[in-house]
């Protein structure tokens, strides 16, 4: 949050270098300029990777080795200013192992199971996981 603020103030270089030391620090690699709400929990967060322009809502909890990343570094050099990296929504829990790339959206209330492969958008209230050894599988669940 210290190099986000460092960052929106034109700081850019400060921002990074205070990155790289927490980096070092702790093993959980942030892009100052991701944008992170409120009561957001990491939980062992050795391998924690979130890239520029990934937006995480309020409530959002990610256990070790999850990467928020970009799908194309190709398209991101043609146009800087591209969202390459998700969005997860409010109340979401992503854990170990996963992997989400791209400008997708991992909706409201969802779970990501671990070392699920994700490069597409997933509606709220879903359940994704690993089926079998090579196929992802995802449920909605219903309200109550």
């Amino acid at each position: 949050r210290i190099a986000h603020l460092l960052d929106s103030h034109k700081l850019e270089l400060i921002a990074r270098v205070c990155s790289g030391i927490i980096h070092r620090s702790t093993g959980i690699d942030i892009h100052p300029k991701a944008t992170i709400g409120e009561y957001f929990c990491i939980d062992h967060g050795t391998g924690i990777v979130i890239g520029e322009t990934a937006i995480i809502n309020d409530q959002v909890r990610l256990y070790q080795g999850v990467t928020l990343g970009a799908l194309s570094p190709q398209h991101s050099l043609a146009n800087p200013d591209l969202k390459r990296h998700p969005t997860i929504e409010s109340n979401v829990i992503v854990y170990s192992g996963a992997t989400i790339l791209g400008d997708v959206v991992v909706g409201e209330g969802s779970i990501i199971g671990g070392n699920v492969w994700l490069t597409h958008t997933i509606p709220p209230n879903s359940r994704v996981f690993l089926k079998d050894s090579d196929a992802v599988q995802v449920e909605r669940v219903k309200a109550s």
